[in-house]
């Protein structure tokens, strides 16, 4: 489904991805994890279009992505949730999901939507409390849910348990294995290795902008170098 080859990226003169590699098939979460500053966040931004690559190739669903625009990637199914959530602070619950299907039928917002407060139901509670004063893990959830009315093929999230309790981290993680169980690949960057490589399929290590370790999630987590580095043990 998402092909990414020797890519490099960054911003202005500063080149932050040197030659990153990796692959996402259907029905798979993909976990990136690595240090701050490893090239994780830049690494979707290319990938969705938000900034172009200065090398390299990167294909959705076999068509090249170079020179597309976001929303365009949106209507063929690649979403993305940024870290900093982007929601609309003073517009409601329900507001907020509707806008996200912007690209569907009335039809099928409707059925998204209640497919979304299905998975949080703590949405469905509050469908009309203005977003601005959920809590972190609420806003969580909003972000993902309207991120899921676009009725994505692929939806990468990029450290969706930021912020969060350990509870709330696992309840997280939890909602996107179901996400995956629904049919929906996840390209997933989440500061808290070891709970990300426990649902993995796959996952990949950065290091300085570039590719350095691959395999399953459970290979990473046993490894002893990445258990070293990255999950403190």
């Amino acid at each position: 489904m998402l092909k990414v080859e020797k890519v490099c990226a960054g911003y202005g003169r500063m080149q932050i991805l040197h030659d990153v590699d990796l692959t996402l098939g259907e029905g798979e979460i993909v976990a990136l994890v690595g240090a701050n500053g490893a090239g994780k966040t830049t690494t979707l931004r290319a990938v969705c279009g938000q900034i172009r690559p200065t090398a390299g190739t990167i294909t959705f669903d076999g068509a090249p992505t170079l020179g597309r625009r976001p929303d365009e990637l949106v209507r063929d199914g690649l979403v993305h949730v940024p870290e900093d959530r982007a929601l609309f602070g003073t517009l409601t619950v329900e507001e907020n999901l509707r806008m996200g299907a912007w690209t569907r039928s009335h039809a099928q917002a409707e059925t998204a939507l209640r497919e979304v407060l299905e998975l949080f139901p703590v949405l469905a509670e509050r469908r009309g409390q203005v977003a601005q004063t959920f809590s972190g893990g609420q806003q969580q959830m909003l972000a993902i849910g309207r991120a899921l009315m676009a009725g994505p093929r692929l939806l990468m999230l990029d450290e969706p348990s930021t912020g969060l309790s350990p509870k709330l981290t696992w309840a997280m993680l939890e909602a996107i294995e179901r996400i995956r169980d629904g049919g929906v690949s996840v390209l997933l960057v989440e500061q808290n290795a070891k709970q990300a490589l426990a649902i993995a399929d796959r996952a990949y290590v950065l290091e300085s902008g570039s590719t350095v370790l691959h395999g399953t999630g459970a290979e990473l987590a046993g490894s002893a170098e990445v258990r070293k580095a990255y999950l403190g043990l």
